[in-house]
């Protein structure tokens, strides 16, 4: 099972480790009493944080079971979708690049 994280491209890389570990707690508080999340927090809790163009963003948030997060220091702009461990997701979660840190 997997947790996904996905962070919108225009988020400063300074910013990344933490937004993404709201999200983690977060989605966690979320649906933490779903079947999904106690086998995930209960067993290998892996996560993946992905950067995302603003029409991914857009489409990912078509899908189920997930929390929008906004950031205070970025004017409150939603900055990341967190979703609700599973074990299968839709095909485009495959076509999402891993977020790793630019070299400045």
């Amino acid at each position: 099972m997997k947790m996904y994280i996905l962070v919108k491209r225009a988020v400063p890389d300074k910013m990344v480790p933490l937004v993404a570990a709201h999200a983690s707690l977060a989605c966690f508080r979320k649906f933490e009493h779903t079947a999904n999340m106690q086998t995930w927090i209960n067993g290998i809790f892996k996560k993946v944080v992905c950067v995302v163009s603003e029409k991914e963003f857009e489409n990912a948030k078509k899908e189920a079971d997930h929390l929008v997060l906004t950031e205070s220091a970025l004017d409150n702009q939603e900055v990341c979708i967190a979703f609700s461990p599973r074990e299968e997701y839709t095909k485009m979660f495959k076509f999402f690049s891993m977020w790793t840190p630019q070299n400045n």
